[in-house]
């Protein structure tokens, strides 16, 4: 007992690259719309949402990971040590 699995969050994001600077622009229906400056090659502009979101979120990078979508514009993310309505709340 006491082994509680750490809380985990889904998010959807949608993925601008190539933008002026890096920013949480809202949300896009279920998605949230992100802008990253990095472009979408080798797994740059992956790298820049992960380190927005993980900062925004007040959790560490290698606590978010891209589960679905690594090379398209819409990507699935999964948080771990933080609560769904938490993340919703943080990202408004």
């Amino acid at each position: 007992m006491g082994n509680d699995p750490q809380p985990s969050a889904r998010l959807k994001v949608k993925v601008v690259p190539g933008s002026s600077s890096d920013q949480i622009v809202g949300w896009l229906g279920d998605a949230l719309k992100t802008k990253v400056a990095a472009p979408p090659e080798k797994g740059k502009a992956n790298k820049a949402v992960i380190a927005l979101v993980a900062e925004r979120l007040g959790v560490a990078p290698g606590a978010v990971e891209i589960v679905a979508g690594h090379s398209t514009a819409t990507k699935e993310l999964s948080i771990t040590g933080i609560e769904e309505d938490v993340v919703e709340n943080l990202l408004g």
